[in-house]
C-alpha cells in the first residue's frame, strides 16, 4: 500500500516510533520465549467466558502478532496513517486515541467471539484508518492488486464492508470484530473531536 499526493515525513514523530519500537521488542520476545514459556498465549485476549481472560489482556493483546507479515503491515500503516495523526493532534491525545481504540477493538472481539483468542494491533490500526479517512477522505492510496489509486474513504469503507462479511461468515481466523470495533471507535472519537475543536472557535 502506498499513497500519491499525503506523505508522512521522514522522521517519525514519537509516540508513533515508540509504539513501533514496542511491538517490535514484544514480537522478539514472542520468538524467543512462546516455546519456553508460551508467551503469545499469556498477552492474548481470550474470550470473557473462556474461564481464561485476564483484564490486562485487553492491553497486552494490542502489542503481540501472529508472524512477521502480520506485525510488517500492522507497523507499516501505524508508520503511514499515525505519523500524520500525531502530528495533527499531538503526542498525548495520538496516545489516547490509539489505546482507546485497541481497548474498543479488544472488547469487541471478546464479546463477539466466544471461541478463540485475539492478538494485534490491528483493531487500534483500524482506528487510525477511520481517523485518517474522515480527515483526509480524498488522500489517493495504491493498493495492491488494484491499478488505480484508491481515496481513503472509499478504502476504509471497503476493509470496513470485508469486515462485517468476515466476521459474520466466520471462515478465518481474522480477528473481522476486533478491526470493526476499533474503526466504529476511531470515527466516533475523530467526529467529536472535531465538533469540540471548532467549538472552540466561537
Amino acid at each position: 500500500m502506498a499513497y500519491n499526493n499525503y506523505r508522512p515525513s521522514r522522521k517519525i514523530p514519537s509516540i508513533v516510533l515508540n509504539l513501533i519500537i514496542i511491538n517490535a521488542i514484544v514480537f522478539v520476545a514472542q520468538l524467543v520465549f512462546d516455546s519456553s514459556l508460551g508467551l503469545t498465549n499469556i498477552l492474548a485476549l481470550y474470550p470473557y467466558n473462556s474461564g481464561l481472560f485476564k483484564p490486562y489482556q485487553l492491553v497486552t493483546h494490542m502489542f503481540a502478532h501472529g508472524g512477521f507479515l502480520h506485525i510488517l503491515f500492522n507497523m507499516y500503516a501505524l508508520w503511514i496513517f499515525g505519523s500524520v495523526l500525531e502530528r495533527m493532534w499531538g503526542p498525548k491525545k495520538f496516545l489516547i486515541f490509539y489505546l482507546v481504540c485497541g481497548l474498543a477493538a479488544g472488547l469487541t472481539q471478546m464479546f463477539f467471539v466466544t471461541n478463540a483468542p485475539a492478538i494485534g494491533a490491528s483493531g487500534a490500526i483500524m482506528g487510525l484508518l477511520a481517523a485518517f479517512a474522515y480527515t483526509f477522505p480524498n488522500t489517493e492510496f495504491f493498493i495492491i492488486p488494484f491499478p488505480f489509486p484508491i481515496k481513503a474513504k472509499y478504502m476504509a469503507a471497503i476493509f470496513a464492508a470485508f469486515d462485517i462479511f468476515g466476521g459474520f461468515a466466520g471462515t478465518d481466523n481474522v480477528a473481522h470484530f476486533a478491526h470493526l470495533g476499533g474503526l466504529v471507535m476511531g470515527l466516533i472519537l475523530v467526529i467529536i473531536w472535531n465538533k469540540t475543536d471548532k467549538k472552540r472557535f466561537y
